[in-house]
Parts: structure tokens; sequence; C-alpha cells
């Protein structure tokens, strides 16, 4: 009778401690909660081609993706850690007009009108964005939510691929170096 009440203490403990060392592994860096999985490293980037937002010049297609190292980053106005890492965008945009890589983003579903208020006020980092009004080019990336970027090679093979919004750590410890390395 006295191992039906210790079944369940044994499990809560179990649990508990799966708990405390996934917290201890996330705290010690050996695991980042922001680390999702995509199918699609080492692949090429999906088809698709996607029309600019009303008031921007050039949409965003596949093709746009061969020929030179890219970062891709999905953002919406409405998505405000979309807003803090902004401001990291523009100094990268700042960056790639040296032609190194090129900066383009995938506005996931976004009304072009906010998109524009907002891009008027912070400014537009991307030389190239495509509109995915109804989320399903998202759907093929893999997209969970924004902010999202990925990083493709010359041929638009994925290469990297971080959910959440971007940080001046992240950029320098990761982007940077893999954007170096892609370029040799």
């Amino acid at each position: 009778m006295r191992l039906r009440y210790l079944i369940p203490a044994a499990l809560f403990l179990v649990l508990g401690a799966g708990f405390v060392y996934a917290l201890v592994a996330i705290q010690s860096g050996k695991k980042n909660p922001s680390a999702v999985p995509s199918a699609l490293i080492g692949k090429p980037a999906p088809e698709f081609a996607l029309p600019a937002p009303a008031g921007f010049a050039q949409g965003l297609s596949t093709a746009d993706l061969k020929g030179k190292v890219t970062i891709l980053n999905v953002f919406a106005s409405w998505c405000p850690p979309c807003h803090a890492e902004h401001p990291l965008l523009l100094e990268l945009a700042k960056e790639a007009k040296g032609g190194a890589f090129q900066l383009v983003g995938l506005n996931w579903k976004d009304k072009d009108e906010k998109l524009a208020a907002w891009f008027k006020e912070a400014g537009d980092p991307f030389s190239r964005i495509g509109a995915d009004r109804t989320g399903r080019i998202g759907i093929e990336w893999g997209v969970y939510g924004a902010p999202e970027t990925y990083v493709l090679d010359r041929d638009a093979k994925v290469v990297y691929r971080y959910a959440g919004p971007l940080t001046k750590e992240l950029i320098r410890d990761e982007i940077r170096p893999l954007l170096a390395k892609l370029q040799k």
C-alpha cells in the first residue's frame, strides 16, 4: 500500500532533477534555449518569390540569395523583439554596403503601411525585402516566430539559424566569424 505513495514522489524527484540539470546547463552556457534546430541547415534555401511591400523598391526571391553570402532576417513591425534588434541590423547594413555580404529581410505576416511607418522613423537596413503577407513562405523556412535570422552561403545553402532577437554578443561571437569563414 505504501508503494502507491512512493511512486508519485519518485516521479516528482526525477522530474525535479531534470529541470535543475536543464537550468544549470543553460546558465553555464552549455545549452542555448534560442538554438532551435532547423531542418534547413546544410540544405538549399526554399524556392520562393515575394513582392516588395508597398513603397519599397525590390522584392525578394531565391535567385536573389545566390552569388553572395547572405543574412536573411525574418521580422515584422508588430514584433517588439524586432524593434529591439533593429539598431543592430542598421549597424550590419553599414558593413554590408562594403559588398562582403548582403542583408535582406523577410517581412512576415505584416501590413505594408505599418512597416512603411516604422522604417520611415527607424530606418531600413535591408537591400531587399520580401512581403510574406500570409506567412506561407515563413512556413517553408520553418519560422517559429519573429525575429529569426538565417545565414546562407554563396550557393544559397542555409548554414546558420538563430531564433530570437540578435544581440551584440551573438553578432560578435557567432555571426561575424561565420561571415568571415564563408567569405573565404
